[in-house]
């Protein structure tokens, strides 16, 4: 294999990625399919590892979590690999690690598991040479299966809606953040803030972006996701934007979003 070049900004491939905020309703798991299928689309071959119980990711790319046999449960508590629980999805290039109904006993289990914070990187570090991302999609929590998440991960996406609190316990996020940055993964950085659900007709919309560049800088993509009824339509038609609607406000979003993260980089040869 041989490595693009890439600037001091993007790091080298391959990139895992954990997408993660502990409010609920902010498109996280919107942001995670997306990004990934775009990043798919641009010729990147991507994983994305679902996480939360409700395996809202699994079925956002098409695949039917109840007659999983194998699914990310099963590559954290029963020592299954990750490659026996990979799925293609509805997008070239895209590939799913499932979650069903299973993982909503994993925070439990996993307490009494040796090496519990460090499962998930063991999995991924076996499938590192076959792809070129690994998007991380985590639960609004921040229990254990985020800090196996924030382990594996070598950098975090953040995604702020564009709304009153919109850092609303973002502050205990970053103190997460760092420590496990200082206990347990030594490359862990918050590398990239989504602003989403943009509405450019007020002014609370631009005020919040205001303010998340304040906090964070040059890490705040310059895309905004606007609002679009077709965003929220596409999960239940079981399709990321780019297949259910690929000319819609939304698409044009996260494909803009997906070639920031990418900086432009080539995906790599095998």
């Amino acid at each position: 294999m041989t490595e693009s070049p890439v600037s001091p900004h993007h790091p080298p491939l391959p990139r895992v990625i954990a997408v993660a905020n502990q409010k609920g309703g902010v498109g996280k798991t919107t942001t995670s399919v997306n990004l990934s299928a775009c990043l798919a689309e641009l010729g990147y071959r991507t994983l994305l590892i679902d996480l939360d119980p409700q395996g809202n990711a699994s079925s956002g790319v098409g695949i039917e979590t109840r007659g999983i046999e194998t699914s990310i449960y099963d590559v954290l508590l029963n020592d299954a690999a990750m490659e026996d629980c990979v799925e293609p999805a509805s997008v070239k290039n895209l590939f799913v690690a499932p979650a069903n109904l299973d993982l909503a006993g994993a925070e439990i289990e996993l307490v009494n598991e040796m090496a519990r914070e460090h499962r998930l990187k063991r999995a991924i570090d076996q499938e590192l040479d076959r792809y070129d991302y690994i998007i991380i999609d985590c639960p609004p929590s921040l229990g254990l299966l985020t800090v196996n998440a924030l382990v594996a991960a070598r950098e975090v996406l953040v995604p702020i809606q564009c709304e009153y609190y919109a850092l609303e316990g973002l502050g205990q996020l970053l103190r997460n953040v760092d420590k496990v940055k200082k206990n347990l993964n030594q490359e862990l950085q918050i590398s990239t803030i989504v602003c989403v659900m943009y509405d450019a007709r007020t002014k609370l919309s631009k005020a919040v972006v205001d303010q998340v560049r304040e906090h964070f800088g040059d890490k705040v993509c310059n895309t905004m996701v606007p609002r679009d009824v077709r965003l929220s339509e596409a999960p239940s038609h079981h399709q990321p934007i780019n297949l259910y609607d690929p000319s819609s406000k939304g698409c044009i979003a996260y494909r803009s979003v997906a070639k920031e993260v990418s900086g432009g980089t080539s995906p790599r040869t095998r």
